[in-house]
């Protein structure tokens, strides 16, 4: 059986970090917010200008921030916070499980495993919705892994308002379970493929947490 749904992580910018690849969106934005807030005192245009682009300013830092995590321990553990869209039996034998990433998740992916990046490939497409079921030929990168389970494939997957996925690391790269491998600016989708004979430890609605939450099962 599924273990219990794990609990929501309360992060916060106290004592983590922001994302590496939110700069093109972050640096404008509270460039902007302190250019009203300095002139607000002598411009009535500025004034009403400082308010939003502050409360903007302040929405950027929370949406990319990069909170330190405590790596579980497991085979498997999740490569994204957010919730479990889909379980899905693959016709090669492996089970794929597809989290989705709203906008209010942390947006940094980790390492499901300790391994060897075996490739990073970048794949055009569209930008509907993570949700829906044309999402499958949305913009993503796809990772492999050489590791003690053999290849494990992840999918960054883009969705409508996400626009742009960072990977961290290239191709040889040895990476820890939990390690920082790439940001999904503004969310989507992550899917990671578990290899036959690895039984899923997750259900579908439950909500998964970057480097903490378990995966599969012994």
């Amino acid at each position: 059986m599924p273990h219990s749904q794990t609990s929501a992580p309360r992060d916060s910018l106290l004592g983590g970090r922001i994302a590496r690849g939110a700069s093109p969106w972050l640096l404008p934005t509270v460039a902007t917010a302190a250019l009203s807030l300095a002139r607000a005192r002598r411009s009535g245009a500025a004034k009403a200008v400082a308010v939003p682009a502050t409360a903007l300013a302040a929405g950027m830092l929370w949406f990319f921030r990069d909170p330190e995590r405590e790596i579980a321990s497991g085979r498997v553990i999740s490569p994204a916070d957010g919730v479990v869209q889909s379980i899905m039996p693959w016709k090669d034998g492996r089970t794929r499980v597809a989290i989705f990433m709203s906008p209010l998740n942390v947006h940094v992916n980790r390492a499901p495993l300790a391994g060897t990046v075996t490739s990073v490939e970048h794949i055009p497409g569209g930008f509907v919705p993570a949700f829906n079921k044309e999402s499958e030929n949305n913009e993503r990168v796809v990772w492999h892994f050489d590791t003690e389970l053999g290849d494990i494939e992840m999918v960054q997957i883009a969705g409508a308002v996400a626009r742009r996925i960072v990977p961290y690391v290239p191709q040889g790269t040895k990476v820890e379970q939990g390690e920082r491998i790439g940001l999904i600016r503004f969310g989507s989708r992550v899917d990671i493929y578990l290899p036959e004979g690895v039984d899923v430890d997750v259900e579908v609605g439950q909500q998964t947490v970057a480097g903490v939450t378990r995966i599969d099962r012994d």
